[in-house]
C-alpha cells in the first residue's frame, strides 16, 4: 500500500483510541500530504533498544496499534525460542505509558502467555529486577526514557535482564513483520486478564527485594547524614529513589515540589534529561535556599541520575564521565579499605566514555573494558563473567551519559543504585572536609586535565536519515587528516572487523590530545559528536574540543 492507501486504512480500522481517531480525521490527505506521508511512509523501527517514536496515529508512529503488533511478534518469538512464556511489564510517567503497558499485557494475555504488570509506574531497573525474579522470558519497559515529552518507546529484554541482543532483536523483528497490524481477534480485558491468571500484578514482595538488593550494594556501614535535594523530573523515580535513601539514613531530603509528581508532559523543562541544566535549573535554584550536600537528578524512568554538588557559593554540575569517574575510585578505595576487592576486578565502560577512566582503573589494577555504547553491552559483560564463574569481579558499569551500575543485581543502568553510593561517597568525603567538587578537582591534579563534549546535530522529517547516512559516508571516504591542528594518528571504523566488538555505525578519529567520535543516535534522529581532550589545564582541554567541533561541523554537517 502508498501512504494514502495506508491512511484510509487506519481511518477505517483505528477506532480503539480516540486520540488516533480524532488525528487521523483532522488531517486532510491533499493539503496535509507531507504529514501524511510521515506517520506512514515506513514502520517505527525496532532495534535492540525495541521501538522509540512521537506518540501518534500511523506506522511510523508509537500508538496502541503498533504497541500490539510488536507483543504479538515478541510471543510469537518467546514460543519458537523454547523460553519461558511469560513476559514482565513496567512503565514510566510518559503519556499514555500505561495504556501501552496494559495493552501489551491484554496481547500476552490473548497469545496464552502470562503477563506480570506493574501496578503503577517504577523504575525501569526495577523491571530488569521483575524478569529475573520471576524468571520470564522477557521482559517490556514502556518508557523513551529522557526524549522529549512528545516520545514514548517500548524496551524489550531478555531472561537476563538485559535488553535483547542484535540476533533476539533481528528474529524478533522478522516475527513482527509476519503480523497483521489490523487482525480479527478480539483480545481479553484487563480485568478478564487478572480473573484468569493471565495478568498478574507484580507484588510488592519484588519491589522489596530489589531494594534489598540495590542496598546490598552499600559500602558504607551506618546512617548517612546528609541533607539532599531531589527531583524525579515528573518521573517514576520518587518511590525507589526516596525509600532507598531513607533505608541508609539519609532522611533530610527535600524534593522539587514542581517535579515530584508523575506528569509526561514534563511542564518544568521541554527536555527531561539530568544532563541538560535547564532540566536541573529549578533544583539548583532550590539549593540556593536550602544549602544542601547535594543534588541528585533521576530521568524520567529512572536508570539515569545527575548530581550537583557546592562549590564556594553555588553548585557545580558533574558531568556523567566525571561522576563515573568519581565512583570508579570510591568504589575502589573502599572496596580496598573494607578487604572486599575481589581478585583481578573488572569496570567497564563504553567507547565514548571518557579516557580518564583508564588512568584510575590502572591505578587500582583494575582491568577497564571498553564496548559500544547502550548499557545492554555492559550487561553482557556482566554475563560472560557469570558464566565464568566470577561475577564478584565486576565492581563498576557507567556510559557517559549519566548511567551507572555497580552490583549484578540489575542488567541496565540504575539510578536507585547510583543515588544511594552518591551519597555515601559524598558523607565519605564530607568526613574529610571535602565536596564532591574538590575530590574530582584532586582527582584531574593526579590524572591530567580531560574534557569531554557532546554535540547533536537533529535531522528531522522522512529525508533526515538519508542525510545522517550522507554525513557518515562522507566521513569515511573523506576522513579528517588532522584534529585542532595535530595530525590523526589513528582512525577506527567500527563497522568494521577487527575492533573486537560487534559491528555499529561509528567512527572514531584519535590524535595526541583529542579524540572524536562520530555516531548516528540509535533511538533519535541525530548525529552525536563526542569529543574528549587531555591536557595540563582544563581551559586548555575546552579549546581543544571547541576547535575540534568547529572543525567537524564545519567540514561536514553544513
Amino acid at each position: 500500500m502508498d501512504t494514502n492507501e495506508l491512511y484510509k486504512l487506519w481511518l477505517e480500522k483505528a477506532v480503539d483510541d480516540p486520540d488516533l481517531t480524532s488525528e487521523l480525521r483532522g488531517l486532510d490527505p491533499e493539503k496535509d500530504a507531507d504529514a501524511v506521508f510521515d506517520r506512514f511512509y515506513r514502520d517505527l523501527e525496532f532495534g535492540t533498544g525495541g521501538l522509540r517514536g512521537v506518540i501518534g496515529a500511523g506506522t511510523n508512529r508509537l500508538n496502541i496499534y503498533v504497541i500490539r503488533r510488536a507483543t504479538r511478534g515478541l510471543c510469537d518469538y518467546l514460543k519458537a525460542a523454547g523460553l519461558p512464556l511469560s513476559v514482565a511489564i513496567g512503565y514510566d510517567s510518559r503519556i499514555k505509558s500505561d495504556l501501552f503497558a496494559r495493552e501489551a499485557a491484554r496481547v500476552i494475555a490473548g497469545c496464552g502467555l502470562t503477563a506480570y504488570l506493574y501496578p503503577r509506574l517504577e523504575p525501569t531497573p526495577a523491571l530488569s529486577w521483575a524478569v529475573r525474579y520471576y524468571k520470564t522470558g522477557a521482559g517490556i519497559c514502556v518508557t523513551a526514557s529522557h526524549n522529549p515529552a512528545k516520545y514514548n518507546g517500548y524496551k524489550v529484554y531478555g531472561p537476563d535482564g538485559c535488553q535483547i541482543t542484535l540476533e533476539a532483536a533481528a528474529a524478533v523483528l522478522e516475527r513482527i513483520n509476519a503480523r497483521e497490524m489490523f487482525p480479527e481477534e478480539v483480545l481479553p480485558t484487563l480485568e478478564e486478564g487478572l480473573a484468569s491468571g493471565s495478568i498478574r500484578y507484580i507484588g510488592e514482595d519484588c519491589l522489596e527485594a530489589f531494594l534489598d538488593a540495590v542496598q546490598g550494594q552499600s559500602l558504607t556501614e551506618g546512617k548517612q547524614a546528609l541533607k539532599v535535594v531531589y527531583t524525579p523530573l515528573n518521573g517514576a523515580g520518587l518511590e525507589c529513589v526516596t525509600k532507598i535513601l531513607n533505608r541508609i539514613g539519609v532522611e533530610d531530603v527535600t524534593v522539587v515540589p514542581q517535579q515530584e509528581k508523575p506528569d509526561g508532559h514534563f511542564p518544568t523543562c521541554p527536555y527531561p534529561n539530568p544532563e541538560i541544566r535547564e532540566a536541573m535549573e529549578l533544583g539548583l535554584r532550590l539549593c540556593r535556599e536550602v544549602k544542601p550536600d547535594l543534588l541528585l537528578g533521576t530521568d524520567p524512568d529512572c536508570d539515569r541520575m545527575g548530581v550537583a554538588v557546592p562549590q564556594g557559593d553555588d553548585y557545580r554540575l558533574i558531568s556523567g564521565n566525571e561522576m563515573g569517574v568519581l565512583l570508579l575510585d570510591y568504589i575502589c578505595r573502599k572496596r580496598l579499605e573494607n578487604g572486599t576487592m575481589p581478585e583481578n576486578p573488572v569496570a567497564v565502560t563504553t567507547i565514548v566514555s571518557t579516557d580518564m577512566a583508564d588512568a584510575v582503573a590502572k591505578e587500582y589494577g583494575v582491568e577497564l573494558r571498553r564496548v559500544l555504547t547502550g548499557f545492554k553491552f555492559i550487561g553482557e559483560q556482566i554475563a560472560m563473567l557469570e558464566a565464568e564463574g566470577h561475577p564478584e569481579r565486576y565492581i563498576l558499569g557507567f556510559e557517559e551519559s549519566y548511567g551507572y551500575l555497580s552490583g549484578t543485581h540489575v542488567r541496565d543502568k540504575d539510578a536507585v543504585n547510583a543515588s544511594m553510593l552518591c551519597c555515601e561517597m559524598t558523607a565519605w568525603y564530607r568526613a574529610q572536609g571535602k565536596t564532591l567538587a574538590q575530590a574530582m578537582d584532586d582527582l584531574y591534579a593526579k590524572h591530567g586535565c580531560y574534557y569531554n563534549d557532546l554535540a547533536s546535530f537533529t535531522f528531522e522529517g522522512a529525508d533526515g536519515m538519508a542525510k545522517m547516512a550522507a554525513i557518515m559516508d562522507t566521513l569515511r571516504l573523506n576522513p579528517p587528516k588532522q584534529l585542532a591542528g595535530e595530525p590523526v594518528v589513528s582512525t577506527v571504523d567500527y563497522s568494521g572487523e577487527g575492533t573486537g566488538l560487534p559491528r555499529s555505525n561509528v567512527l572514531q578519529f584519535q590524535s595526541a590530545s583529542g579524540k572524536l567520535l562520530v555516531r548516528p543516535s540509535g533511538t533519535e534522529p541525530k548525529i552525536k559528536l563526542y569529543l574528549s581532550g587531555r591536557a595540563e589545564t582544563m581551559d586548555r582541554a575546552k579549546q581543544l574540543c571547541r576547535r575540534v567541533l568547529e572543525e567537524t561541523e564545519a567540514g561536514y554537517l553544513r
